[in-house]
């Protein structure tokens, strides 16, 4: 029989009248639970430093990891200096951004990577350079199923979020019992289409089950052993999403004898994945793009309204993350006049 688990992490909550999930204040991630007066906040964000050539760590003792920001390079003269002569750490003007961390490590509890020859790119030659990993712990549910077996999703009150999803392995332990060290040695394997696929079939859903298998997701190490591992939220049934992607128009509409209440709105991107289709990998791999407008802006042109137009566009939003190619999502309900 092949294992699987699904573990729920605790969070502590809070209670408030409105939700702003891509903010940029200091808790820049909200996550709604069973009532619409009830709301889980992320802590101020978690930093993580390892020196060029050691290893990062990561956890979260509640919820999972979302990095919200991961640069390689210098900003200080004093961090990984021991034994480093003054010409390779004078230099405090040099960082560069990294998505690769945030690629392995977001919406696991734990994550440890080696640094060791992790950027191919190197923002000043001649300095030893540190990286610096800025990251929140947002509570969710996570489950993991084995190559072969079905990923059980469910949500007792509300509907499915898709938060994170990854075939492939990224540790030696998990889904190892019977298999020979070659098939989970490789730690760095990860599916790109991985999170598509879940979230169209789970999204919006009470419960929904994804077969973990490469004739579902694309076959990202053969070879190796490999395991679904999604995490995901329960949305109060009330609250309805939609998403657009740059350059297209869509219509949000609420029934007769109610209007458009907006709860969230962020035109940017934080996933590799969302409208990707056609995009060169240059426009997608930033993924903590947050437009400070967003949530203003569709108030402005939905709020109390039965139904509005709304246009993802960088003539509407103010351009977050320039040669990025964006969306708008924006989460509301629809509350009695």
């Amino acid at each position: 029989m092949i294992p699987k688990s699904e573990v729920t992490f605790p969070a502590l909550t809070a209670t408030a009248s409105s939700i702003t999930m891509f903010s940029l204040n200091v808790i820049l991630l909200t996550v709604l639970l069973l009532n619409s007066s009830v709301l889980i906040s992320a802590d101020t964000a978690e930093t993580a430093i390892a020196c060029d050539g050691d290893v990062q760590r990561l956890q979260c003792y509640v919820g999972v990891i979302h990095v919200q920001s991961a640069t390689f390079g210098r900003t200080s003269s004093q961090i990984c200096s021991v034994g480093r002569p003054v010409s390779q750490t004078s230099n405090i003007k040099c960082s560069m951004d990294i998505s690769i961390i945030s690629k392995r490590c977001n919406g696991l509890r734990e994550c440890e990577i080696n640094t060791q020859g992790l950027t191919a790119t190197d923002p000043c030659i001649g300095t030893y350079k540190y990286y610096t990993t800025n990251y929140i712990c947002v509570p969710a549910k996570t489950s993991v199923t084995c190559n072969g077996g079905y990923s059980y999703l469910y949500c007792e009150y509300g509907r499915i979020q898709i938060n994170t999803a990854n075939y492939g392995r990224t540790d030696k332990i998990t889904c190892s019992e019977g298999r020979p060290s070659s098939q989970t040695q490789n730690t760095n394997c990860y599916s790109p289409n991985a999170l598509s696929p879940v979230a169209k079939r789970c999204n919006g859903q009470r419960s929904c089950e994804v077969f973990a298998t490469h004739t579902v997701f694309t076959d990202p190490c053969i070879g190796t052993y490999k395991y679904l591992t999604v995490s995901y939220f329960c949305l109060p049934p009330a609250i309805r999403s939609t998403l657009i992607c740059e350059h297209q128009n869509q219509t949000l509409r609420c029934e007769e004898g109610t209007r458009i209440h907006i709860d969230s709105a962020n035109y940017g991107r934080t996933d590799s994945s969302t409208c990707s289709a056609g995009r060169p990998a240059t426009q997608l791999v930033k993924t903590d793009c947050y437009a400070g407008n967003s949530l203003a802006i569709v108030a402005k042109e939905c709020e109390d309204k039965d139904s509005c137009s709304i246009r993802a566009s960088n003539d509407v939003f103010l351009d977050p993350c320039n040669g990025t190619f964006k969306y708008l999502y924006i989460t509301y309900s629809c509350a009695a006049v």
